[in-house]
């Protein structure tokens, strides 16, 4: 029969993991650096699905887990957009969505920044000329930087991202 204080005594081996990744930690350090500059707080985003497959999703969720964990550096995804100083848009533009899409941007405080994520949001993707699509998302939203890719990486995107603070510091 086993002892239950003999748990507390003899407690199991575990072994931490320690996974670095020193290019995406260099990307997280410029933009830390750089959003304070440029928004005088943390960059708030706001996602916004216009119709995709949900690969893209699932890599954007990936940057809030423990491994990329993007609030280390300064971002932040709100559920408002009138909280958020960007507008992440993933999924080729529907007709259905085409206006609610519109008055997210239109809900946004100035100023107003577009990043449209995967080859969906940028041309359309798959499913350009179909009839319930318009296209990519710069058909009803001026968009300030393209992230291409199928789905894009997380580590693309904060490369996106980045460049998005670079832009709005010039």
């Amino acid at each position: 029969m086993v002892n239950p204080l003999s748990l507390f005594f003899h407690p199991k081996v575990t072994e931490t993991f320690e996974f670095r990744n020193e290019e995406l930690e260099a990307i997280g350090a410029k933009i830390k650096k750089e959003i304070p500059k440029v928004f005088g707080h943390s960059l708030a985003i706001r996602e916004l699905d216009s119709g995709s497959d949900n690969s893209t999703e699932i890599e954007i969720s990936n940057l809030g887990n423990p491994h990329y964990d993007v609030e280390r550096f300064g971002i932040s995804f709100v559920a408002s957009p009138r909280h958020a100083d960007v507008l992440l848009v993933t999924g080729a533009v529907t007709l259905n969505m085409a206006e609610a899409a519109k008055k997210t941007y239109e809900a946004m405080p100035y100023p107003k920044y577009v990043i449209a994520v995967g080859d969906d949001a940028c041309d359309g993707g798959i499913y350009k000329g179909s009839y319930a699509v318009l296209g990519g998302v710069d058909k009803i939203l001026p968009v300030d930087v393209k992230i291409p890719g199928n789905p894009p990486s997380p580590k693309e995107i904060m490369q996106g991202i980045f460049a998005l603070v670079k832009k709005a510091r010039e």
